[in-house]
């Protein structure tokens, strides 16, 4: 605790006579010990009105609590005033003794003013008010009964609060209780970061004692933004703030230096306020670089450079950002397309398309393309994710700002994000997952249990909302993460996981009540309008072998890309890959914490979590012995069965970032500096091998010169689709770029998209193949070109006339010539070279 002399540089001159300090007065009174309630006034050259302000205190404190002993005591400090001030409150001193002066030698500030004056005094309860006495005395007595109510209210709770790291704490008693009134510019800026307070200050509230000792000798700040400071220090620690409505006295006319004076108290609250987040900012900043870093490669060359590992997954995203463009720049529905896929088109609400950034970044996407989005999407994305896990670990588990940074970063870094870099957004902007459980663990808390409930509820279904249009499976993975470790804190801790239930199902309600009619329509079209479909086929195990959970990514610092591919699905699934001194980093803190019950739910929550992502069937490495994995029982349920099962292994890395913020935040405490410095050692052997590197990249396929010069405009007319050779799917996506680059002036036939195949609609990766579409892929990777029948040149007729095709068109590219010779037979007549491709034209009207 901060020490007030050390602080604020001010002496009592009433306290301990015996140790005066040099700048100290003569002492007005002596020290009376405990009181029922302590005045605290802040002065600065207020000789004008101090007088006035404590003969009605002194009146008012008489009446209302008695004139013993221990009954009241009013300390002012006189802030370095160059009027009479001080002299002025020695006299009502040596009048009544129960008045104090502190006394500062130079003017530090109303924060080191209110610092010195509430450390300084002995009161059960502590009213903070201010010279002038904007509000009136009488609203004391709204401010002890909002008190004594809360507490009364809150007793049967006492036993069940939780400790520092326990993540949700069961409602506590309320530490102070703040004077509502008007001052909208100081309330807007007063208090960032304390949501759900709409106090302006603290310049009229009532504290309990003990609390206010503590929080403000916590404070740094000795300026007007100290309210801000103290009450955002008070909602860590987990107790309640309350408001209450008062009145406030109509002030008189200020003169100009009373005006310049309030003019440079707001400049000076914005610098401190400034001060006050500048460690957030840091903390922000450093995530970005780290971003930064990581897409440095994609940034150097947005124009010509492509991720190596993302396969065809940027071209698609880029897709995704430019048809959201292009749909609601011609008032189109955003929901669904047929830019691609055609004749049918694409369900856009059915991929992740994540309409809640592609839409809101379409000045983005005008001013600067599609890459710069999408390169922007995943570079603020990641950071953005690390900041509010940062934010959410700080709030809810450790008081260390920089231990709580690298949980964030390890939630947001680690190597399933990194893969998935690569070219899933939707696995990358994570920002909302740690904003949804902090209003979930508020509604456990059981806070004003009326319309606190009400509101959290509203922003949970917000929230959640918001999220659907974000990444529907993160959230699902996310809302299974959290599903097991309510269930496991109900194991660890049966009362207080019970006692959340109630306040959570309330607000659960309350949120299904908001989500729903917001959903209603997008939900709909996802799952019964055009081109919706049942589930995805992602073979017949998408889980994680065991040896990926302890192996390294292609993408980690120590990571070997051979292994890595050998055991995922591919170079954007590389769904685990934590290494085994990650985990066994983890085990050890888990151990070392086991009696915190957030830590037992938080390893039950990672185990039942990596033994899911193993899959229904989970080979046993070295040997033929295949067993049956937890995932079985989940794999045919609905929205579960197009889940990719390895990706639930990702919600191990907010818990081990959790674990990791939790065992910094401890071995910064520890006082021996060899156990101290052995714990960091610890730590970094855990993290050096899973290390972050810049994500590979390479030269991007050029735009063929047909295309980027408008000459496809001559030969497909509107109606007309053009059919690119080899069609795009998900092997080969190049044309969708084209597609981008021509500002969707021309449709395609084929493409890259979720969307139903056959009569039970079962859900593929690209359009559903056709007898030509098949056979030019064929080609154009290997196989031998059949004998042309009169068959083949129907079917190709018929494919064409599906897809209402108005031109093929071949790219010069290895196997052009087979390519070309083959389709020269199947539509019976010679293309026609232009630029750099061959074409044929086929729409109506052609032979």
């Amino acid at each position: 605790m901060t020490d007030a002399t050390d602080a604020t540089d001010v002496t009592d001159a009433t306290a301990m006579p015996t140790t005066p300090a040099p700048t100290a007065e003569p002492a007005a009174s002596a020290w009376l010990g405990a009181v029922g309630l302590s005045v605290v006034i802040p002065a600065h050259d207020d000789e004008h009105r101090i007088g006035a302000t404590l003969h009605a205190l002194r009146e008012h404190l008489d009446a209302r609590f008695g004139t013993g002993p221990g009954t009241w005591e009013l300390v002012v400090v006189d802030d370095g005033s160059t009027d009479g001030t001080a002299p002025v409150v020695e006299s009502a001193a040596a009048e009544e003794p129960r008045i104090r002066l502190i006394r500062s030698d130079r003017h530090r500030g109303r924060g080191a003013a209110l610092r010195a004056g509430v450390l300084a005094c002995a009161g059960r309860r502590v009213l903070l008010a201010d010279a002038g006495l904007t509000t009136p005395l009488d609203e004391l007595d709204r401010l002890e009964q909002a008190l004594d109510q809360s507490n009364q209210s809150n007793q049967g709770n006492q036993s069940n609060q939780g400790n520092q790291g326990d993540g949700f704490r069961a409602e506590g008693s309320v530490c102070a209780v703040l004077g509502r009134s008007g001052n909208r510019l100081v309330r807007a800026l007063g208090i960032p970061g304390i949501p759900g307070f709409r106090s302006d200050t603290c310049r009229f509230a009532l504290f309990d004692g003990d609390r206010a000792r503590a929080a403000f000798g916590a404070s740094a700040l000795d300026g007007p933004a100290i309210d801000a400071e103290v009450l955002r220090w008070v909602r860590r620690q987990g107790w309640d703030v309350a408001e209450v409505p008062v009145r406030r006295s109509p002030e008189r006319a200020a003169g100009k230096t009373a005006r310049r004076r309030v003019s440079g108290d707001r400049r000076r609250a914005l610098v401190e306020l400034f001060r006050l987040n500048a460690g957030g900012l840091a903390v922000a900043a450093v995530f970005i670089a780290l971003s930064a870093y990581v897409f440095h490669g994609l940034w150097a060359d947005l124009d010509g450079r492509y991720l190596a590992d993302a396969l065809q997954d940027q071209n698609q995203w880029e897709w995704f950002v430019g048809v959201a463009t292009d749909n609601i720049t011609h008032l189109r529905n955003p929901l669904f397309t047929t830019a691609q896929g055609m004749p049918d088109g694409v369900n856009l609400m059915a991929n992740a398309t994540m309409l809640g950034l592609t839409v809101p970044l379409i000045p983005v996407t005008l001013l600067f393309g599609e890459t710069v989005t999408f390169a922007l999407v995943l570079t603020l994305g990641m950071a953005a994710s690390a900041w509010t896990w940062y934010w959410l670990i700080r709030r809810r588990f450790v008081d260390s700002r920089w231990a709580a940074a690298a949980g964030g970063a390890l939630a947001a870094f680690a190597p399933p994000m990194v893969s998935h870099a690569n070219g899933h957004p939707n696995f990358v902007v994570l920002f909302m997952i740690p904003l949804i459980i902090d209003r979930a663990l508020r509604l456990c808390e059981g806070r004003n249990q009326g319309r606190g409930v009400v509101r959290d509820g509203v922003l949970l279904g917000l929230f959640a909302t918001y999220q659907i249009f974000l990444g529907e499976e993160p959230l699902l993975i996310a809302a299974l993460g959290m599903l097991v470790f309510s269930l496991a804190y109900l194991l660890v801790d049966r009362r207080r996981a019970l006692q959340a239930a109630r306040p959570l199902g309330r607000g659960l309600v309350v949120a299904a009540a908001v989500c729903l009619p917001l959903l209603a329509f997008p939900l709909y079209w996802q799952f019964f309008g055009p081109q919706s479909y049942h589930s995805v086929l992602h073979g017949d195990n998408a889980g994680n072998s065991p040896r990926a959970l302890v192996e390294y990514a292609a993408r980690s610092l120590f990571g070997n890309a051979e292994t890595a591919g050998r055991l995922s699905l591919n170079t954007t699934e590389q769904n685990a890959f934590y290494g085994w001194p990650l985990l066994a980093f983890g085990v050890a803190v888990c151990v070392w914490m086991w009696r915190r019950a957030a830590v037992r739910a938080l390893a039950i929550t990672g185990a039942v979590a990596l033994l899911l992502s193993l899959g229904p069937w989970v080979p046993v490495p070295r040997t033929d012995v295949v067993l049956p994995g937890p995932w079985r029982l989940m794999v045919k349920l609905p929205l579960f069965e197009s889940v990719i099962e390895g990706r639930v292994a990702m919600v191990c890395a907010p818990v081990l970032g959790v674990l990791l913020a939790l065992a910094l935040d401890r071995i910064g405490r520890v006082r021996t500096r060899e156990l101290r410095t052995l714990g960091l050692l610890g730590v970094a052997a855990a993290l050096i091998p899973v290390l972050p590197l810049p994500l590979a990249v390479r030269e991007r396929a050029p735009v063929p010169a047909f295309i980027a010069s408008g000459s496809w405009k001559g030969y497909v007319k509107d109606g007309e689709v053009l059919v690119p050779v080899p069609l795009p799917d998900p092997g080969q996506a190049d044309a969708l770029h084209w597609q981008v680059e021509a500002d969707f002036g021309f449709r395609l036939a084929g493409g890259y998209f979720n969307g139903p195949w056959g009569p039970d609609r079962i859900g593929i990766y690209g359009a559903t193949p056709r007898h030509l579409s098949n056979l030019l892929r064929d080609v154009r990777y290997g196989a031998q070109p059949p004998e042309i029948t009169p068959d083949w040149r129907e079917q190709a007729r018929q494919d064409l006339a599906f897809w209402k095709a108005g031109a093929v068109v071949l790219p010069f590219q290895d196997r052009g010539v087979e390519l070309r010779d083959m389709l020269s037979e199947l539509l019976g007549r010679q293309p026609e070279k232009v630029q750099d491709v061959w074409v044929w034209r086929v729409g109506p009207g052609q032979p």
